[in-house]
């Protein structure tokens, strides 16, 4: 397991991203590299030269007010910023070599000595003075692809929850209190290690250590972007660094079609450090409605709508299969798109879809730029025929 992309502040219309020569992709289907040759970055909504409001307000904008006000609608310069990080897991894929006879394969597909400047993890530090003032911050970006390898799809299936070990668990709860728990697969491919290859926690760890001790007495903040299982390990990813580094800055995950990661008291935590964990999730991907159930009530009290039959529910506990959602959502739908196809399992959860989604997606009431016109004009005719009426 390898951190893809670990980059500081790079200029988001020059996509220098740094590759390991390991990384990690963890996709949720094997198919192609996602195609973005058809993508129009440059006209797509993508950083504007209007950046006061970024750099004034960077932090509404990584969360720390759990983005209120800017998800319904979706705020232009939110978007902008997914799109970027987006553009970090983008090359995560990109320079992964899916070919098993390639010599090369499931490592990167560029020697590490072409592209890094530091450790097998990588990382670029852009010293663009504009860019950084663009943010108002420099901003620390990790980047997690999907599913390659055997070994990764059988840890993917490995769904029944486990306790975080000793040197993950920030707290230990009291009072009977639930003990935080997270996927047994997923924990696996954050902490397993060899001889000859560290641990992704070993890796970001040590990562993170240098870049706070580089930067830390400067407006610094740590991004975290991931598709699919790398999502969750982006969320694990998140909960170290916070209970690793005291004086870590702001945590930030930004997660696209990503699974369930753990129970109601890992998120409990999760919330407690100040993680603050935005999820763009297709309605019609079903990769986020597993594994296992959420039947927790959610914030407001009101019973989720997986609630079970108490005998079964009963058994979902003890078999250790009762997740909980984290942080804010961002939910767009392949259905309201018209150049999506809608029955395609794979299409919906492809990474190039999910940035197709965020960049057309205007709000809850018009979820799709393409339907504006058209839902604009319905409710012209609709308050034209009141006054006929």
């Amino acid at each position: 397991m390898r951190v893809a992309a670990i980059g500081v502040t790079l200029n988001p219309y020059t996509p220098k991203l740094s590759v390991p020569s390991n990384s990690t992709n963890l996709n949720a289907t094997q198919h192609p590299v996602p195609d973005f040759s058809s993508w129009d970055w440059k006209h797509a909504s993508l950083p504007t030269p209007h950046s006061a409001k970024l750099a004034n307000n960077w932090m509404e904008y990584q969360g720390i007010h759990n983005w209120q006000g800017l998800l319904d609608p979706l705020d232009h310069i939110l978007r902008s910023e997914i799109l970027r990080y987006g553009r970090f897991v983008e090359a995560t894929y990109l320079s992964f070599d899916f070919h098993p006879s390639s010599p090369t394969y499931a490592t990167s597909k560029f020697p590490k000595n072409s592209i890094l400047t530091r450790s097998c993890i990588g990382d670029t530090v852009c010293h663009d003075k504009q860019e950084i003032a663009r943010l108002g911050r420099r901003d620390v970006v990790i980047a997690f692809r999907g599913t390659a390898t055997c070994l990764e799809w059988l840890e993917n299936f490995r769904a029944t929850l486990t306790c975080l070990p000793d040197d993950l668990a920030s707290v230990r709860p009291k009072g009977g209190r639930p003990m935080p728990m997270v996927e047994s697969g997923f924990l696996s491919l954050y902490t397993s290690h060899s001889e000859t290859c560290p641990s992704l926690r070993y890796m970001v760890r040590e990562e993170v250590g240098r870049v706070i001790q580089m930067y830390g007495d400067e407006p610094l903040s740590i991004t975290i972007t991931g598709h699919s299982l790398g999502a969750a390990l982006a969320t694990l990813a998140a909960y170290d660094i916070k209970s690793t580094f005291g004086n870590a800055p702001v945590v930030t995950v930004i997660s696209f079609g990503g699974p369930r990661v753990g129970n109601q008291s890992f998120g409990c935590e999760l919330e407690k450090s100040g993680t603050k964990i935005l999820r763009i999730v297709n309605s019609d991907d079903v990769i986020t409605k597993v594994p296992g159930f959420v039947i927790e009530k959610n914030e407001r009290g009101e019973a989720n709508k997986e609630a079970l039959p108490g005998w079964v529910e009963k058994h979902v506990r003890e078999t250790a299969l009762v997740y909980a959602e984290v942080g804010q959502e961002l939910r767009v739908s392949s259905k309201e798109c018209p150049h999506l196809s809608k029955e395609d399992v794979v299409t919906c959860h492809d990474l190039s879809t999910y940035l197709h989604l965020v960049n057309g997606f205007v709000s809850s009431n018009c979820p799709f730029r393409a339907t504006a016109m058209r839902v604009l004009y319905r409710h012209h005719r609709q308050t034209l025929a009141k006054f006929v009426d």
